[in-house]
Parts: C-alpha cells; structure tokens; sequence
C-alpha cells in the first residue's frame, strides 16, 4: 500500500472550480437579455437593441404609451457534435420610457442584428413645462 500526503490546497483547487462553475451558471440568464441603449432628443425617444444572430421576423415589439416590451427569439441550429455556448431560445426585455409616447407613431428599422425605434413624444410631453418655486434659506 503507497502512502500518499494530504494535500489540502487541491481540495480548496476543486472547491474554487465548483463555485466558478456555479456562478457561471447563475450569470448565464444576464446574456439572454439583449443590449439596450435609450437616448433622448426634444422631439423623441431612441431606443436601440443588439439582438446578433436573430431574424427581423423573429421580433416582436409591443409599445404602451410608457414602456417598450421586445420579445425576440434565435432558433437552434445545431447539428450532432457540436459543443456550443450560444444561447438559443427567447430572450425578452421591457424598457419602462422617460417621457409619455404616440405609440400609433412608432418606426422602427432592423439591420446588422440591431433593432432601432423612434419614438415620438406625446404632444403634451413635447410642449410640457414645469414652473419651479424657489424659497430662501
């Protein structure tokens, strides 16, 4: 029988690999989660999406008049012995807005996996001023 030294800084080796891989897995569902990017001007808000590898009529899009909700979906592709880390399914994302919209006037433009849409601001948004009183200290 071979005498073999305990060597504790293996099992703590396995341990770190254990917990990387767990939260490797825990961080997965943040991927699934398109990109997002909202800017605003005087007239309208633009909101821009990254969704790589998906196709336009694989999107759908439902506008309120206070949030966009974008559904999208990549269909698997995969054959036999293929290893893949792309996630493959729906991915889904709601944007509450900054200001009021007329969702009845909404364009949106797909190209290159990014989904851009105007949307125009609610007459009352545009034209909307708020009086400030001031009261000294």
């Amino acid at each position: 029988m071979a005498i073999t030294r305990y060597n504790p800084w293996g099992e703590m080796n396995t341990l770190q690999n254990q917990l990387d891989r767990l939260f490797e897995d825990i961080q997965a569902p943040a991927f699934r989660t398109p990109a997002a990017e909202l800017t605003e001007t005087e007239d309208a808000l633009h909101l821009r999406f990254e969704l790589p590898g998906i196709e336009a009529k694989d999107v759908d899009i439902e506008v309120t008049a206070d949030a966009v909700k974008v559904i999208a979906e990549r269909k698997s592709e995969q054959k036999e012995d293929t290893r893949s880390e792309f996630y493959y399914g729906k991915y889904q994302r709601v944007i509450p807005l900054k200001a009021r919209i007329k969702n009845t006037d909404v364009t949106a433009e797909y190209k290159d996996g990014i989904l851009n849409l105007t949307l125009p601001k609610a007459e009352e948004e545009k034209n909307k001023v708020v009086k400030v009183s001031l009261s000294e200290s």
